[in-house]
Order: structure tokens, then sequence, then C-alpha cells
């Protein structure tokens, strides 16, 4: 089953509506999504700090940046 790593954290709204086009396409997909919390990473506060939210397929190792829409996560999830 493919995996998407979702890069998050708390109070943020945009993270909010990520996570409801992701638990959408998990209903058309059969995925794995693993949420991580960024504020626990001084590494990842760097990498992904201005960037979240952020979903990376694990298979292909490609990253989807905030803005994306549903055909944006299809094309990542392909």
């Amino acid at each position: 089953m493919l995996t998407l790593i979702f890069y998050t954290t708390d109070d943020c709204h945009l993270c909010e509506e990520a996570a409801a086009l992701l638990k959408k396409l998990s209903s058309l997909r059969q995925i794995n999504i693993e949420p991580i919390d960024i504020s626990a990473s001084e590494s990842l506060i760097h990498l992904y700090g201005i960037r979240i939210p952020v979903v990376k397929n694990m298979q292909s190792g490609k990253e989807l940046g905030w803005p994306f829409e549903m055909s944006d996560l299809l094309n990542l999830v392909r």
C-alpha cells in the first residue's frame, strides 16, 4: 500500500484544509497517510516550516506543497 507523509502542525488552518483533501483522497485510493508534526523536530521545521502543509509520496519521493487541489494529489499517487 502506498504511504503518503503529511507534514503538518497544530493550529494550521491550511493543514486542516489539506487534511480534508487527504481524507477524501483516501476514500478514492488505497493509501496510508502518516501525519508528522514538524514542531517535534528542528530539522523538519527548517525544511518545511514555511511550506506546510506538504505531502510526500514515499514510493516516488515526490513532494507536493500547498497550495494543492485533489487533481494534484491524484497525480502524486499515480
